[in-house]
């Protein structure tokens, strides 16, 4: 009786779970991989399309604002900016997520400016987001689940095994402060500039254009190339190769 045929050894093995976990999670959490299993960065901060979605209404506030000097014209002016990126998105048949939370968001900065007369308060709420994102992040660090290694990791097909290696964790730690920096210079430079009033509101709406989504990148992909993992490969070279005995003279 003959045994059943075995697969041969060149086909090719079905994904694992930990890589469709891995693409899955880094979809959920806004983060892309290239065919070579690096981060893309720029299609993770949205493409350009997304990264417009995320400055545009807030540069056609402070140009309405700026020129006009209502404010409620220039929140309607802000609010129809973001709502045409939604209508584009509904024309590309494209998800509508980020879309919406951005018509949202400007939605409730709107509101406040509003509310309160200021037109400063327009980018009050962000303040509150980011420092929302650095409390978690931080709490993360301090419990040995940081942010970056979640993400990366998962993008890396690490799953979650690099918290049982020391090296691996301080590497992930590390990057997440990177990231904690990033938003932590936020504040720093744009909430005087807040303080400041209507004095100060074209450098807050300068400072949040230039430190929105380029800083958001930049951080990311240096965080990305800290936590790089040595290759395997190089470190058996580094410990397997034999010392060369010293020459003497003849």
């Amino acid at each position: 009786m003959t045994s059943p045929q075995q697969p041969e050894p060149s086909e090719q093995p079905e994904p694992s779970a930990v890589q469709g976990f891995a693409a899955g999670y880094a979809a959920k959490a806004g983060l892309h991989r290239t065919h070579d299993g690096r981060i893309d960065v720029l299609k993770s901060a949205g493409g350009i399309q997304g990264i417009a979605e995320s400055i545009v209404p807030g540069m056609v506030f402070l140009i309405a604002f700026t020129i006009s000097r209502d404010l409620t014209q220039s929140l309607v002016a802000a609010l129809a900016s973001a709502a045409v990126f939604t209508v584009v998105r509904l024309v590309q048949r494209r998800p509508l997520t980020q879309a919406l939370a951005g018509v949202v968001g400007v939605g409730i900065s709107a509101w406040l400016a509003n509310t309160t007369g200021k037109a400063e308060d327009f980018y009050l709420p962000g303040f509150f987001t980011n420092t929302a994102y650095i409390l978690a992040m931080v709490i993360s660090i301090a419990i040995k689940w940081p942010v970056a290694g979640l993400l990366f990791g998962i993008i890396r097909t690490e799953g979650l095994d690099w918290r049982k290696d020391s090296a691996r964790l301080k590497a992930y730690r590390l990057g997440t402060w990177i990231i904690v920096a990033v938003l932590v210079l936020r504040l720093v430079v744009q909430v005087p500039l807040y303080l400041m009033g209507s004095d100060g509101l074209a450098a807050l709406a300068t400072t949040r254009l230039i430190m929105g989504a380029p800083l958001y990148i930049l951080g990311v992909w240096i965080a990305w190339l800290v936590t790089r993992p040595v290759p395997a490969a190089a470190d058996a070279r580094t410990s397997d190769q034999p010392s060369k005995p010293s020459s003497s003279g003849a």
